[in-house]
Order: C-alpha cells, then sequence, then structure tokens
C-alpha cells in the first residue's frame, strides 16, 4: 500500500506542508510552473532552501501582489477572518516576531462563496481537487464559526491573508493528488504553548480555531512556546489523515522536509515520508448500539444512510435487553476519517441515546474492479487476491439488471456469463 506518513513534531502550517510534499517529486519545478499557471489572483509561489539545526529542506515563499504576508512562519488564519460586521485595525502582532505591515487602509474581505466561485469556477484543477480545497476551506469556516459565535455565513477573509491560504491549501490538495498514495498517517500534533497575540487580543495556544479542528486527534503541548499549528495547517491534516498515530512499519522510497522560517531549539519542520507498507492490515472503528423500539423497516432504512454514509460494513444482531425485552445490536464499522458522519447517522436514524466504539485491525485481500464483456454485456467482477488465494465474483447489480432483462434467473445468468 502506497503510504505517506507526516510527522508534526513542530505542528502544521500550510507552507510547510507543501515544502514537505514538494520534495516528493521528482519534478518540482514542472509542479511549481503548474501551480503558479492557475492564476491565483496576484500570487507567485517559489521555492527556497533553508537548513534547520543543520537539516536542508524546502521553504515555500508566498507573494501577493509583491508582498509575502507576514514573515509566512506559521501565518495565523484565525487573525484574518472576521465578522464582517466588526471595525479592524488590523494591527497583526504574533509571537512568532514578525514584520509588521500598515493595514490601516481598506481591503477587500472574502467570503466562503468568493472562495467557491474562485475555486470551482476558475481553477482548471481536476474536480477531486477542487472539492478537496472547498472541504478543507469548510473545515476552517466551521472552526472560526464556533470560536467567533457568528453564522459561517458571516465569516469573511482578509484579503491578502485569503490569497496566502488559498495558495497553501491548493498547492497541498494538487500535491496530495499527484502523489496518489492509499494511506496517510499523521503523528500526533505538536500544537506548542503559552499565548499568542493576535488584533483580538491575546488567546490560548492552541488558538480556538485550531483546537475545535483538531477535536478526537491526538495532539500535545511541550514546552516549546508560541503557536506551531494554525488553522490552515490543522484543517488539511484533519481532512487528508487516514488515521493518526506513530509510524507505521514501511520501506520508506522518498523524504521530505518543509521548512518554516523562525528558529527553535528544535528544527522547525515538518517532515513527510512515502513509501510502501503491508495492505492487507487495516485499521477500521466497530460502531454499535442497541434498540428495542424500532420496526425491521426503520433499521433497514438506517442501513441503508449508513452505507450511504461511508459505513464499509453494517450488520444486526438479535439481543436480549434487560427485563428480558427482545431486541437488536446494530454495528456500523468504518474508517477514522468518516467517524463523526456515521455517529451523527446512527443518531439521527436510530432510537439510541448512546454509542460504543472499538478500534479493530481487519486482514484484507487486495481487490480491484475488472469491467468484462460477455455474452450478456459489460458485467462487472470484483477480483481479490493475497495469502496464497484468489478468488472473483461478478457484482450483483449487473447480474441482476441483466436477469430482469432477459427474464432469468441470476443463477442462469452466471452460467452464460461463464460459458461464454
Amino acid at each position: 500500500m502506497r503510504t505517506l506518513y507526516l510527522d508534526c513534531g513542530m505542528g502544521a502550517a500550510g507552507d510547510m506542508l507543501t515544502g514537505a510534499l514538494l520534495e516528493l517529486l521528482p519534478d518540482q519545478e514542472a509542479f511549481l510552473a503548474e501551480l503558479n499557471a492557475l492564476g491565483i489572483p496576484g500570487v507567485k509561489i517559489k521555492r527556497e532552501p533553508s537548513v534547520k539545526c543543520g537539516i536542508t529542506g524546502t521553504h515555500i515563499s508566498v507573494t501577493v501582489n509583491g508582498e509575502e504576508e507576514e514573515s509566512h512562519d506559521h501565518h495565523h488564519d484565525h487573525e484574518h477572518v472576521h465578522d464582517h460586521d466588526h471595525h479592524h485595525s488590523h494591527e497583526h502582532v504574533h509571537d512568532h516576531e514578525h514584520h509588521h505591515h500598515d493595514h490601516e487602509h481598506s481591503h477587500h474581505h472574502t467570503g466562503m462563496h468568493e472562495i467557491e466561485h474562485l475555486v470551482m469556477g476558475h481553477f482548471h484543477l481536476p474536480e477531486k481537487v477542487k472539492k478537496d480545497i472547498m472541504a478543507v476551506y469548510g473545515l476552517i469556516a466551521e472552526a472560526e464559526s464556533h470560536a467567533h459565535g457568528v453564522p459561517v455565513t458571516e465569516i469573511h477573509f482578509h484579503e491578502v491573508g485569503t490569497m496566502d491560504a488559498v495558495a497553501d491549501i491548493t498547492a497541498v490538495c494538487l500535491l496530495m493528488d499527484h502523489l496518489s498514495v492509499d494511506e496517510v498517517v499523521v503523528s500526533p500534533v505538536h500544537v506548542g504553548s503559552g499565548q499568542v497575540k493576535c488584533a483580538h487580543g491575546i488567546l490560548p495556544v492552541p488558538a480556538p480555531a485550531t483546537a475545535y479542528i483538531l477535536k478526537d486527534v491526538p495532539m500535545y503541548g511541550g514546552s516549546i512556546k508560541g503557536e506551531l499549528c494554525t488553522p490552515t495547517g490543522a484543517a488539511l491534516l484533519k481532512h487528508f489523515a487516514t488515521r493518526f498515530g506513530n509510524m507505521p512499519v514501511m520501506k520508506v522510497q522518498a523524504v521530505g522536509y518543509g521548512m518554516g522560517k523562525k528558529n527553535f531549539e528544535a528544527a522547525n519542520c515538518i517532515r513527510a515520508m512515502l513509501g510502501e507498507t503491508e495492505n492487507r492490515e487495516d485499521i477500521v472503528l466497530e460502531l454499535s448500539c442497541n434498540v428495542d423500539d424500532m420496526t425491521a423497516e426503520e433499521i433497514g432504512f438506517a442501513m441503508e444512510r449508513f452505507f450511504a454514509g461511508g459505513a464499509l460494513e453494517v450488520y444486526t444482531i438479535p439481543i436480549h435487553m434487560k427485563k428480558s425485552r427482545p431486541g437488536t445490536l446494530i454495528r456500523v464499522m468504518c474508517k477514522e476519517r468518516d467517524k463523526e458522519d456515521i455517529i451523527r447517522l446512527i443518531f439521527k436514524y436510530t432510537t439510541t441515546i448512546g454509542i460504543r466504539q472499538v478500534e479493530t485491525q481487519r486482514y484484507v485481500l487486495d481487490r480491484k474492479i475488472t469491467t468484462v464483456e460477455t455474452p450478456c454485456g459489460t458485467v462487472r467482477r470484483k477480483d481479490a487476491a493475497g495469502y496464497g488465494v484468489c478468488r472473483s465474483k461478478y457484482e450483483y447489480d449487473d447480474l441482476a439488471r441483466i436477469a430482469r432483462e432477459r427474464g432469468l434467473s441470476i443463477k442462469e445468468v452466471r452460467d452464460l456469463i461463464e460459458k461464454g
């Protein structure tokens, strides 16, 4: 399995992730040319060599109309996101000793609608990359909405900070598309400690938006003072991570270092490692609940919604509950990244008031879908191999469609296909 491991021992920011992932590509200049050709308004992106604690890596410089946003070291998205009814002096005072801009003059503010118009309507990118960009922005906007206590529609981004963040988020989403990995494992995230100054006042680290995004994600503070993980970095990790944990056993093929500007006692970088892991071991979550007041039809409909929401498997077991009442155990298997969505669906479509979670490992065969031409027409075949076995099975929906069209049984259709 093609696996990407991100070591976030010094937090995460969009520019650092970009630098680390860029180093994994064989032709970095071609990628930068592709990125700059997108036409992000006023933006120019370039790479610079950087050395931290004796380690050489890549620092990404993003300029907007010739101006680099702050020192671009862990730029603070939450300091550029505002309720549009507020007045701001845009002092941009940070604990990272940034050089100050004079933002007393008026700036255009951009909301989620404008971001979506720019990304979906003007960027020549694969649809998946566009959707990834908007999903990351959705996480940030939701967090800022929660932190500021205003609806997402009232969250507006400061013009310079917006284009800077658009560049970072677009770069990482496009890099992930180029790398085309099967799994992304992210280490526990070092968020820093202490406080950070911004135009709104002094905030605790992690900042409220970052803390909100990193719910259910393993993170820690440590002794380094300052904000190490930005909302943009947190949102990118949350969106792309298959799971969070220690580095898996893997055969590493490439290593990349994405550098921040500020110097700490530890190397201020994200390390990305690309390689191969055994693909037969898969970590999944089992979410379970017991119900005794749902009809069979209601349970069947709930199971359909769970599958539509990303569940890997759903099954039920008849059980006896307290006071000898007959009930049903509903068990849903899903990936970590889909957990929150599945939990919401379980509470919405069942009568349960509590859900249990168990992390488990499963061993699976390598699977692929093959389209084959048969005397009955085009049929999809599911092929699986591994552990010394090979097996194939025709897609039921295709068999059922042919059976209905020809007035045959499923077995008769299968026999026709196998006879050729």
